[in-house]
């Protein structure tokens, strides 16, 4: 009998190369629990990535950071430093997952969701939650918000499919849109009320809660 394929390796790029200015500083180094932002966002992504490259401002490129493979410094748009850490991705990666350092509560379960949604067959997946406030235009008229998800990061990628869709310089918001915009079908998986993006001080006081109690389990199990 033939032994099973072994499965194309995963890479994940962390985005961790902002300056933080609505923060008012470098997000990505801030404390929580006693880890910085990013060394969390690198632990949650380890234990599905085969690979994992880091994308920090220019002045903060290393030649080794703990967690990371690679360390590479972003560009002047957050799609550029996506296709800078893409750059240092192996040729045989068969799944690339895109995380922003931002994010430093997404668990390993909901990275290794997102893995197993693009193995399983999707071109481009994304986490999202409900979005449980109304919404209206700014223009007037309300939207309804059961068409409507919150995307998050870790967003999963057949390699090919988001390398094809950076190959001309587009710009995004996020890769998700990108890679549909290039056309490729975005599946949604489940994602995580917890798993909120730093974005202003106020948010430290709920991710500082949730890191906390990650590291409460880490001790019992």
């Amino acid at each position: 009998m033939s032994s099973p394929a072994t499965p194309a390796p995963v890479w994940t790029v962390v985005v961790a190369g902002g300056a933080g200015s609505r923060f008012g500083s470098p997000k990505q180094y801030v404390e929580l629990a006693g880890r910085r932002s990013v060394d969390w966002s690198l632990a949650a992504a380890r234990p599905v990535s085969d690979g994992i490259v880091l994308v920090v401002p220019p002045g903060d490129v290393r030649e080794v950071v703990e967690g990371a493979d690679a360390v590479v410094a972003g560009g002047e748009t957050r799609s550029a430093s996506v296709r800078n850490g893409l750059a240092a991705v192996p040729a045989d990666a068969g799944v690339v997952l895109v995380h922003d350092a931002a994010r430093p509560a997404a668990s390993p379960a909901l990275f290794r969701a997102v893995v197993e949604a693009v193995r399983a067959g999707a071109e481009a997946v994304v986490p999202g939650v409900d979005v449980t406030d109304s919404l209206r235009r700014r223009t007037g008229g309300a939207v309804d918000r059961d068409e409507l998800v919150a995307v998050q990061t870790p967003q999963g990628f057949d390699a090919a499919v988001l390398r094809a869709a950076h190959a001309g310089g587009a710009e995004g918001t996020d890769d998700a849109s990108v890679a549909e915009a290039h056309g490729a079908r975005v599946e949604v998986v489940p994602g995580e009320t917890t798993n909120i993006k730093l974005t202003h001080p106020a948010d430290l006081v709920a991710l500082e809660a949730t890191l906390s109690s990650r590291l409460q389990q880490e001790a019992t199990t």
